[in-house]
C-alpha cells in the first residue's frame, strides 16, 4: 500500500511539473479575468470572470462553469482542508457595481454588501450551471467591510481606509506563525484618490472558517441578500504599501517562504515609488503602530514588508514591477507560480496562465518559464 501511494504521488507531482506550458482560457461573454484557485492533487483550475466561475484541466479544456452572478466576483483561492473554492463576493451601487449590471443587462438595484462564495467544485459537473443550483456555492456575510465602505472619516472622507470592498483572498497561518491553523485572509480593495492621506495601508482580514459550514453558509438569494456571518474577523491588519489603484487584487501565500504576496495595480500619488507587487514576511508578528494619516489618531496591528526589492527609502517601502499576477496568481507546491495575462478580443475575454518561477531579480522578481 504504502508503495502504491508513493506512485500515486509521484505521478501526480510527474503531471503538475511536465506541465510549464501557457494555457488559454476563453473566449467569455463576462467580465475580465479576476482570479484563480488550483486544486493540484485533482489537477484542476477555477477562474473568476467577474460574473463567472470557470472549471478548466491543467491544458484549459472547460470541464464546467457557474453563472448568474449580479456581483463582483474577485479573487479565488482553494481550501486543501474541505476541497472548496472561495471567492470574494461584493454587491455595491459605486461605477463598479452599476458597471457590471448594465453588462449583464439588469435592472437592478442592490444594498452594499460583501461575502465570500464558496463553491463545491464536485458539483460543477457542465457549463452554464445556475450558481442558485443545489449545492453549487454558498456564501458568509462580511459586516466589517460593509461597516468600513459606509463610513465616513472624521475629515469628512467617505469609506474609511478609502475601503471600496475586498478583492484578494488567500488561505494561511495567523501573521506571526509559519504552521498551525489556517486562516482565510481577505484584502480591501483600496480606492486610489490621490487627495486623502488615509488609503496609503493594504488593509487584511482573518478570518477562522472552520465552523462556517454549520454557522453562516447559506446559498445566496440575490432578490433577498442574506445578512449571515461573523460579527468580526479574528485580526484586522495594515501593510504599508502607499498609493494604489483598487488595493490587492490578488492574495498569494506561499507556505515554503511564509510570504504573502499582494499583487496590485500601482498607485498615481508621485511622492510613492508605486508599485504591482509587494510582499509581507508573514513570519515576523504584527506591531501595534499609530496609523499615518488617519484623522484622529488611530493605533493598528502592522505588518512587515520583506526588505528585498527596490526601496522606497523615505517611506520604508518595498517592492517590485511584475506585469502579470493582479488577474489571477497562485502559489504551486513545486515552488512555481501561475500568473495571468488577463485581454480581451472581439471574441471575448481571455485568461492566459502562465508557469513563472521565483528569482527575485530586480525590477521583475519572476522569470517565466516555458519548456
Amino acid at each position: 500500500m504504502k508503495r502504491f501511494l508513493t506512485i500515486c504521488f509521484l505521478l501526480c507531482c510527474y503531471t503538475f511539473l511536465s506541465v510549464a506550458q501557457s494555457v488559454k482560457v476563453g473566449p467569455f461573454q463576462a467580465g475580465h479575468c479576476q482570479g484563480i484557485a488550483v486544486d493540484q492533487k485533482r489537477g484542476l483550475i477555477y477562474y473568476s470572470f467577474t460574473t463567472m466561475l470557470v472549471k478548466t484541466d491543467l491544458e484549459g479544456h472547460v470541464l464546467g462553469s457557474v453563472t448568474g452572478l449580479l456581483g463582483h466576483l474577485g479573487c479565488l483561492t482553494f481550501n486543501d482542508a474541505d476541497g472548496r473554492i472561495y471567492g470574494s463576493l461584493e454587491y455595491k451601487n459605486d461605477e463598479i457595481g452599476k458597471g457590471i449590471l448594465k453588462r449583464e443587462g439588469a435592472d437592478q438595484t442592490f444594498e452594499n454588501a460583501w461575502y465570500i462564495a464558496i463553491f463545491d467544485g464536485d458539483k460543477i459537473t457542465r457549463e452554464q450551471m445556475d450558481y442558485t443550483e443545489e449545492g453549487v456555492m454558498t456564501a458568509v456575510y462580511l459586516p466589517t467591510v460593509v461597516a468600513d465602505y459606509e463610513a465616513t472619516t472624521a475629515d469628512g472622507h467617505a469609506q474609511r481606509y478609502g475601503c471600496s470592498g475586498i478583492d484578494g483572498v488567500s488561505f494561511g497561518p495567523a501573521f506571526g506563525q509559519t504552521e498551525g491553523k489556517q486562516y482565510l485572509t481577505c484584502a480591501y480593495g483600496i480606492r486610489g484618490d490621490t487627495l486623502r492621506n488615509d488609503n496609503d495601508y493594504q488593509v487584511l482580514l482573518q478570518y477562522d472558517t472552520e465552523q462556517w459550514r454549520c454557522r453562516y453558509e447559506q446559498p445566496l438569494g440575490q432578490n433577498h441578500l442574506h445578512h449571515a456571518g461573523p460579527t468580526s474577523p479574528e485580526g484586522k491588519y495594515f501593510v504599508y504599501t502607499g498609493n494604489t489603484n483598487w488595493g490587492v487584487q490578488n492574495l498569494t501565500y506561499q507556505a515554503d517562504t511564509h510570504h504573502w504576496f499582494l499583487f496590485v495595480y500601482p498607485g498615481s500619488k508621485h511622492h510613492f515609488t508605486n508599485h504591482s507587487l509587494y510582499i509581507v514576511d508573514g513570519s515576523i508578528a504584527p506591531r501595534r503602530e499609530v496609523l499615518k494619516g488617519m484623522q484622529p489618531k488611530e493605533h493598528g496591528q502592522v505588518l512587515t514588508l520583506l526588505p528585498e526589492g527596490i526601496a522606497d527609502a523615505e517611506h520604508g517601502i518595498y517592492g517590485w514591477d511584475c506585469p502579470y499576477g493582479s488577474t489571477g496568481s497562485a502559489a504551486l507546491q513545486d515552488g512555481r507560480f501561475y500568473l495571468i495575462r488577463s485581454y480581451r478580443d472581439a471574441q471575448g475575454e481571455w485568461a492566459e496562465l502562465l508557469p513563472h518561477r521565483w528569482t527575485g531579480a530586480i525590477p521583475n522578481p519572476f522569470t517565466l518559464e516555458i519548456h
